[in-house]
């Protein structure tokens, strides 16, 4: 069982930055791959960005290529999604999530994620 708590999500205006941190509850943080996603209203939840159980393998959506950074500390057992030139179309629920089965991989796919945070609202205004 892991237990995700996402924080850090706030109003910002267009061009602005966040920077989202996602805690994890469990002993066994450096051994399983972590992912952002987000969900828009009336849209389907979408994929952000993942990073494998040692940070040595990143992955990123296309829309948000060269603006977001996903990174992770081990020691804190956290995660974390640096987000910069932040637009309107990211104005989302983002949730942090954990697949605990490929801790190698960075996937992209939502129903391969075990462990879900309750989710932080990020509002960019414009």
């Amino acid at each position: 069982q892991v237990q995700l708590v996402e924080s850090g999500g706030g109003l910002v205006q267009v061009g602005g930055s966040l920077r989202l941190s996602c805690a994890a509850a469990s002993r066994s943080f450096g051994t399983y791959a972590m992912g952002w996603f987000r969900q828009a209203p009336g849209k389907e939840r979408e994929f952000v960005a993942a990073i494998n159980w040692n940070g040595g393998k990143t992955d990123y959506d296309d829309s948000v290529k060269g603006r977001f950074t996903i990174s992770r500390d081990v020691a804190k057992s956290m995660v974390f999604l640096q987000m910069n030139s932040l637009k309107p179309e990211d104005t989302a629920v983002y949730y942090c999530a954990v697949d605990w089965t490929a801790p190698w991989g960075t996937s992209k796919m939502a129903n391969e994620y075990e462990y879900w945070g309750q989710g932080t609202q990020v509002t960019v205004s414009s």
